[in-house]
């Protein structure tokens, strides 16, 4: 349920209103917009008499929500939301890059990518310390060494840092290194995990599924939105059908989808979409012109030699180039990178 309050609303009104339905038995969130302060009552209740909520005084209007995710919907937040971190907005009028390799190898690799990617005009630095791997004898990740060094390198360059968190036991540990935390696409309905990342102050930028639906997406992204984080992105990096050619198959409708649906940010990543390098470039362009408010990429200075995912790492000048043209398009939709 959605309770939209007077724009004038008083502070003991609200007070007032949020004792009412906590009484009520509900879960309260407050959204505070540009022009009006929504309160999102969470739980199941489909007797309740929404009159009982529209009586008390500063209550503009009670609306029912049928989507089973409400703190994501539209209903709840009509305004785009706008995660900011340091000097960095995403969600704004600008498409924020995150780029870097698919593991930190070791310190003089990821502060040669940490220029290029400086050097490119991008603002995030990405890059696994702990890395799932579908093969338990494959490159697993440096660890807590790895965090260190991707934050030195971020540190250096002036770029935020983004990785990825695989177990609750390393929340703290990664929480202390990095800007963004990533829940990867195997995780996206660990809930358990997506709970207590919910309780933690960083942003979270959540992939989807390999073979979820939009809304399996968005219903995750509820468990950490209702645990108290609001700063949740979503990341479309593919799903999983019956083409074999690429990777995964790259969904661009969904960034449109998930627009209409929810106010969270959407980040789209054409490299692990496809899993071939010649293939980003041109997805990363369909991103952007679909509406994307990010994008992730990665990026080797080396890729024969990388330790994972060099086959769908662009080389310097390939991203250099991917730069050059998503600027282009961006200024075309009224945007800009």
């Amino acid at each position: 349920m959605v309770v939209v309050l007077d724009k004038n609303v008083a502070d003991k009104q609200i007070e007032n209103v949020i004792k009412h339905l906590e009484d009520f038995g509900f879960a309260v969130h407050k959204s505070t917009g540009v022009e009006q302060i929504v309160l999102g009552a969470i739980g199941v209740k489909p007797d309740f008499d929404i009159r009982k909520v529209k009586i008390l005084d500063g209550v503009a209007e009670v609306y029912r929500i049928t989507e089973p995710f409400k703190l994501a919907s539209r209903s709840f937040k009509k305004e785009n939301t706008e995660i900011k971190i340091k000097d960095v907005t995403i969600g704004s009028n600008e498409v924020v890059v995150f780029a870097g390799p698919c593991s930190v190898e070791s310190e003089k690799q990821i502060f040669t990518i940490a220029e290029i990617v400086f050097k490119s005009g991008a603002k995030v630095l990405r890059g696994g310390a702990f890395k799932p791997r579908t093969s338990p004898y494959a490159f697993q990740g440096l660890g807590e060494d790895g965090l260190k060094l991707l934050r030195r390198a971020g540190d250096k360059f002036n770029l935020l840092v983004i990785t990825e968190v695989m177990e609750i036991s390393h929340i703290k540990l990664i929480e202390e290194y990095t800007d963004i935390f990533q829940i990867g696409a195997r995780n996206m309905q660990n809930f358990s995990l997506l709970r207590e990342i919910g309780k933690a102050s960083k942003p979270v930028m959540l992939k989807r599924g390999l073979a979820a639906t939009v809304e399996d997406w968005l219903m995750s992204a509820e468990y950490i939105l209702s645990n108290g984080n609001m700063n949740v992105m979503l990341c479309e990096r593919g799903i999983r059908t019956f083409e074999t050619y690429t990777r995964n198959t790259f969904d661009l409708s969904a960034i449109p989808v998930v627009h209409k649906r929810s106010h969270l940010p959407v980040v789209a990543d054409p490299s692990h979409a496809t899993g071939l390098r010649d293939k980003v470039l041109p997805m990363a362009r369909a991103a952007v012109a679909a509406g994307a408010d990010a994008l992730m990429v990665e990026v080797h200075h080396d890729p024969e030699n990388a330790l994972s995912d060099g086959p769908q790492a662009l080389l310097p000048d390939q991203f250099y180039e991917m730069m050059r043209q998503i600027k282009l398009i961006a200024e075309v939709i009224g945007r800009k990178i």
